[in-house]
């Protein structure tokens, strides 16, 4: 039970939350008090602090007088007191008012602190370093308020970092919150922090922040590789092998051969011997467990492997390469008969695209007979029910006016990302070239697949736990899925066909591809790029030795944390694509191009444009009938929001 507090009387000072206030009346539980503004407040008397007994007859009367405070502390330095003490010595008098004026230099803190009943005259030492300490923060208060009046005004100070580094935190997605823009009134998101960075300078266009936001690695594996294990390998060097891939490639990782004799019909598919370097368990192969596969963006790679993988295993980098080679024997139709798969010796010449082009026009041998076969295989995949999306493609380049960053040279060599703060000082231009349908990398693909089924196949006879690749055929607006001959030839058509496929799959179930039109696949021909190809071939060479392969379970979680992270990578690597087409249409703000309408919205419908790949969102002014050709002129970039907007 609350009892009255003696002292407390009508008129008396006392505290109530840091506030002044005057006892109006004393009651057996309560007291009634009067602030200097609002209506009288019933409360109990432990709520409030006496300052004085009174009697004070208005708070207006509190009017601070003049003093000797500092003359008082001096005096008292390192002793306590009271209140009233302190009152009577600095002020000559103990009254309300003085009592009140006394109170406030104990709660400033500064040269006074405790309850009016021990009133603490602070020592000068600590008096010395509180002044330290307010000056600091009264300094700091104006550097902030300096540096918002410089960022509403698009201004940076080099001073101005260390505010600005929560701001690149959000930009990142590596924090949540910002004071600098909340204070700015923008809005808290990782589009917003990177608007405001592009504003001031702090980053510029060279910034691809989302790698970091998808928190991926951006160096390559810092692990141990061992050398090659000594065993035997087939010689295969008397064999011409071909490395085919775009100019400034730098993994090759697969080659072929064609081997025609009277005794056999047989095409080579030469795979970089990863999984001779990376056995499971390996550092290596936890680390491109963990990353999932190569992560390929315009301005620079970063390997699911260390480097010294690529110079060891890559196809053609060395006079001799080594190689798990997987003869397809052929019958008299082109299709794959049987499977051998050995370690190899080849010999490898590295070719690009368009120099094989010319090999297949000319009908030179051994291209245009590879290219028959290619064809042959893709019409039994076509009559299999293969889904055919001919959209456009774009190889993307970033090229540095200067040497680029660790890891490459000007010149194709590899590069790895930049660091987050971009390439300041450095010009970069973006080149954007579209991919023609080559026959030459229809050759290749065919090949690759050929390979990838019958591995497949020989992996279900051999009961090798493998992760197998399925996917279910889509849906045609609910109904089964059309006749190969029925599916769509135009643009608009196969990009709706395209948002109907169905994901395709990783299990140790095999199952048919319905997209490649294949009733058996596995991916197994880019071991240094793709972890779950890694995979297959450690499992298979556990196989070849007679060694136990892991347990399906095993292949299963190897599965579910390659998925995991790729999941992430594929979308860094989009959105990076796309940066820096918006990169390239900043650099060309006079672009003119042809788009066409692919998909009908209300407002805004979307647009292919071939030349760039790019699908934007265009406001139509009359209803269109798709596959329409519309001349698009650019008229602004939105980089932080990866939008480009375009007028009809």
């Amino acid at each position: 039970m609350d009892t009255p507090n003696p002292s407390l009387h009508q008129g008396s000072l006392v505290l109530y939350k840091h506030h002044p206030a005057r006892v109006a009346s004393v009651g057996r539980k309560r007291i009634q008090i009067k602030l200097a503004e609002g209506e009288p407040l019933r409360v109990r008397p432990k709520d409030v602090t006496l300052l004085h007994p009174g009697p004070l007859q208005r708070l207006d009367d509190l009017h601070p007088p003049e003093g000797e405070i500092r003359t008082a502390w001096e005096l008292l330095s390192g002793r306590t007191t009271t209140l009233a003490d302190l009152a009577e010595l600095a002020y000559g008098a103990y009254t309300p008012a003085t009592a009140w004026a006394a109170w406030q230099w104990v709660a400033d803190g500064l040269y006074f602190e405790g309850p009016p009943e021990a009133v603490i005259a602070r020592s000068p030492e600590a008096v010395a370093e509180e002044q330290a300490a307010r000056q600091a923060r009264a300094a700091e208060r104006q550097a902030w308020e300096s540096f918002l009046e410089r960022a509403r005004a698009g201004e940076v100070a080099p001073e101005d970092g260390r505010y600005l580094e929560e701001v690149e935190r959000l930009a990142l997605r590596q924090a949540d919150e910002s004071r600098v823009l909340r204070e700015l009134g923008r809005p808290e998101n990782a589009e917003s922090a990177h608007a405001l960075l592009l504003e001031l300078g702090i980053w510029d266009h060279t910034v691809v922040p989302y790698p970091q936001r998808l928190d991926l690695p951006t160096s390559p594996p810092a692990v141990p590789l061992p050398g090659l294990p000594e065993e035997t390998r087939v010689d295969l060097t008397h064999l011409p092998a071909f490395a085919i891939d775009d100019a400034g490639n730098q993994d090759p990782d697969d080659a072929l051969s064609l081997e025609l004799t009277p005794e056999r019909r047989r095409l080579w598919v030469h795979i970089a011997d990863a999984a001779a370097l990376v056995p499971p368990g390996s550092p290596a192969d936890l680390e491109a467990r963990a990353r999932g596969a190569t992560l390929y963006l315009p301005d620079g790679n970063v390997p699911m492997l260390p480097p010294q993988a690529v110079q060891v295993l890559g196809m053609g980098l060395a006079e001799v390469s080594p190689a798990l080679s997987f003869g397809l024997d052929l019958d008299g139709e082109g299709a794959v008969a049987g499977l051998e798969i050995v370690p190899s010796w080849v010999r490898v010449t590295r070719l690009t695209y368009r120099d094989v082009e010319g090999q297949i026009e000319a009908e030179e041998e051994p291209f245009h007979a590879l290219y028959r076969l290619a064809q042959a295989h893709q019409a039994r995949r076509r009559a299999n029910g293969a889904v055919r999306i001919d959209l456009p493609e774009v190889k993307i380049r970033v090229k540095r006016t200067t040497s680029p960053l660790a890891g490459g040279t000007e010149g194709g060599q590899e590069e790895h990302l930049p660091p987050v703060r971009g390439d300041r000082g450095r010009s970069v231009n973006v080149i954007i070239r579209p991919l023609p349908p080559l026959r030459s990398r229809a050759l290749v693909r065919e090949a690759m697949l050929m390979a990838g089924a019958a591995t497949a196949r020989f992996a279900l006879a051999e009961d090798i736990p493998f992760p197998f690749a399925t996917q279910d055929p889509p849906d045609a607006d609910g109904r089964a899925d059309e006749p190969a001959d029925e599916r769509p030839d135009d643009l608009a058509g196969m990009f709706a066909l395209r948002r109907r496929l169905k994901p395709s799959q990783r299990s140790t179930t095999p199952g048919p591809h319905a997209g490649l039109g294949l009733d058996l696949y596995a991916r197994a021909t880019s071991p240094l790029r793709r972890y779950l190809d890694l995979v297959a071939h450690q499992q298979l060479r556990a196989h070849l030795r007679g060694d136990h392969p892991l347990e399906a379970q095993e292949v299963l979680r190897r599965i579910g944390a390659a998925e995991a992270a790729v999941g992430s990578l594929r979308q860094a690597e989009w959105l990076s694509r796309r940066h820096w087409t918006l990169v390239y249409l900043a650099q060309h703000p006079d672009w003119q191009g042809e788009g066409i309408l692919v998909e009908k919205r209300d407002r805004r419908s979307i647009v292919l444009i071939p030349e760039l790949a790019l699908e934007p969102r265009v406001h139509l002014r009359e209803d269109l009938p798709l596959n329409s050709k519309l001349e698009l002129t650019l008229m602004d970039v939105n980089l932080p929001k990866l939008e480009a907007y375009f007028r009809v």
